[in-house]
């Protein structure tokens, strides 16, 4: 085997390991990106801004912005990406829970490096105040991540509905 071969094989292999790590969970929708860092031959970094919608409680969608490095490594989703992620989560319609949740479970998770590190979106409820609370924040196998990011959606009626669920009544 040639050596131009074997490096497209290596390649590939990467590339396959890298699109199966980010499909973990339902993908996020891209809502756009943009450049921070020119580089010449390969792919610029990046900020990229996604949304995604509570799958637990309907009304509710969270948008995070993200660094992507460019590069080559990163062109083939083998660097490890950076903790820092930002987060808001809104209100955009009537809300409705479709299930009973725990404190802190997992909205959304995402891979951050090929292996060990990912970046997970949890959420929780403040029963004392009727809110939902998002935090996103990124671990790692060996340390974690101080970096994080919270975001705090107050369930207020919608439209001609009066009606206000508690987010305590939906507590496991």
């Amino acid at each position: 085997m040639t050596s131009a071969r074997r490096w497209g094989l290596v390649a590939a292999l990467f590339a396959a390991a890298a699109a199966t790590a980010h499909a973990q969970s339902a993908d996020p929708d891209l809502i756009f990106r943009k450049s921070t860092t020119f580089k010449l031959l390969t792919p610029n970094d990046k900020l990229a801004v996604y949304g995604i919608d509570d799958p637990v409680v309907e009304g509710v969608a969270c948008h995070y912005t993200t660094p992507e490095k460019g590069g080559l490594a990163g062109a083939f989703g083998l660097v490890e990406q950076t903790s820092d992620i930002s987060l808001a989560c809104r209100q955009y319609g009537p809300i409705k829970f479709k299930a009973k949740f725990e404190q802190g479970e997992v909205v959304f998770s995402e891979r951050r490096s090929l292996i060990f590190k990912k970046m997970q979106i949890v959420r929780g409820c403040d029963v004392k105040r009727n809110i939902l609370v998002y935090m996103t924040y990124s671990d790692k196998l060996i340390e974690g991540s101080p970096k994080n990011s919270t975001s705090a959606v107050p369930i207020e009626p919608w439209g001609a509905s009066a009606d206000i669920p508690k987010c305590a009544d939906y507590l496991r």
